[in-house]
């Protein structure tokens, strides 16, 4: 994992608006890139001269590129919301832990996401699609709160072509709407669940990912084979500053991921 202290500069190879306040951008390493990734980890990515976050990698095109999306919520995040084709940013890390997607080999991927917390999950799921033939079955259940929140919506239908059973739903429909409403959990009960044979990723706000953990459970699924991807305000990416702790766990170096047998006793305790 690399640790450098200052950001390697990557240049804007192309931005696609997700919806009206999120968008994917492609980048291509100016200096050295940074060290190889995995699905899961994120990176603190800096928009010159307005500050650095982190930001969960989305992707990875061939070569030494990176894929990250990006919902505008802050300064640094609407600078590089804004950062067109050829402007520079800059990246640190790869920091925290994967998604281990390569463990459902052989059995069930599902992948549940609610919102843009199906970016950090999008990795993961084509490292699964572009090896489709080790995986028994691979479940995409997604959440929003409207149709026009939809990410990576150009995207689903690929999904589906290469193998993966996809169903979304929306907390509020709209007119052409003819999919699913209400919120994502209740795609839970639709699917067919082997629980012996279920790896789960989970991402989204956090009250989700519980539920959707809970309902998981409900349905035999071992709480070690769910894993969620928790958010706290991570400053430094090396554990040093503590901003991100979660009881026992600094988050940018014990997580994001972190299986749902670990972090269950941490997410009932009250504002920890």
């Amino acid at each position: 994992m690399s640790l450098q202290a200052m950001p390697a500069r990557y240049r804007v190879s192309s931005r696609a608006a997700e919806t009206h306040d999120t968008v994917t951008l492609g980048l291509e390493p100016v200096d050295q890139p940074i060290a190889s990734h995995h699905p899961g980890q994120f990176t603190m990515l800096y928009a010159f001269g307005v500050g650095e976050v982190p930001i969960s990698i989305s992707g990875a095109p061939a070569g030494s590129g990176l894929v990250q999306t990006i919902r505008s919520v802050g300064a640094v995040t609407r600078a590089l919301c804004a950062a067109g084709p050829g402007e520079l940013v800059g990246v640190r890390g790869p920091f925290g832990t994967g998604w281990g997607v390569t463990d459902a080999a052989g059995h069930d991927l599902m992948v549940v996401g609610g919102g843009i917390g199906l970016a950090p999950l999008r990795g993961a799921l084509l490292t699964a699609l572009a090896a489709r033939e080790r995986y028994r079955r691979i479940t995409v259940l997604i959440g929003a709160r409207t149709p026009d929140e939809l990410v990576f919506a150009d995207e689903l239908g690929t999904w589906r072509e290469r193998g993966a059973d996809v169903q979304v739903t929306v907390d509020r429909a709209a007119a052409g709407w003819r999919g699913h409403v209400g919120v994502v959990t209740r795609l839970i009960d639709r699917v067919d669940i082997d629980p012996a044979a279920t790896l789960a990723l989970v991402c989204g706000p956090e009250v989700m990912m519980r539920i959707t953990a809970r309902a998981l459970c409900a349905r035999d699924v071992e709480p070690g084979r769910i894993r969620l991807s928790l958010e706290r305000n991570m400053r430094c990416g090396t554990a040093e500053c503590g901003h991100c702790q979660l009881g026992p766990l600094l988050l940018c170096r014990d997580g994001p991921v972190v299986s749902y047998q670990r972090a269950a006793p941490l997410l009932s305790v009250k504002e920890l």
